[in-house]
């Protein structure tokens, strides 16, 4: 017995925008955009956090955002190579973070706040300080 395909009828396009539903994004989400963007440039830095001189993990870019109908508002905590150009390095952090988020999520950044928080250099140091 031979069984002949049948064409089904491709299915129907999406609905019209209006009538699909809403979408709604996190702001953790958004926040967590941000700080990978902010990362991932080559400007920034993980900072070493010590206590009593002992190593005791790392800081990474942290943000705020503040989520509104006409896009959002984001405070960011860097930190920068040391030496590199710091308004070069911003104007990199800031294009990267707007791209994303625009890409990702579709959301516009209204102000972006960017707070050095400490410059560090990738060099190790020759020999230690105390002794």
């Amino acid at each position: 017995m031979t069984v002949t395909a049948v064409d089904e009828p491709a299915p129907s396009s999406l609905a019209e925008p209006e009538s699909r539903g809403t979408l709604e994004i996190d702001p953790g989400v958004l926040r967590k955009i941000v700080e990978h963007a902010a990362d991932q440039a080559p400007g920034t830095r993980h900072r070493t956090r010590t206590v009593a001189g002992l190593g005791v993990g790392e800081s990474r870019p942290t943000a705020r955002i503040s989520a509104f109908p006409d896009g959002i508002d984001v405070q960011l905590r860097v930190t920068l190579a040391y030496p590199a150009p710091i308004r070069e390095t911003v104007a990199d952090v800031r294009e990267r973070i707007a791209r994303d988020l625009d890409r990702i999520a579709g959301q516009t950044v209204r102000s972006l706040t960017v707070d050095v928080g400490a410059l560090q250099s990738d060099r190790e140091p020759d020999e230690p300080r105390v002794r």
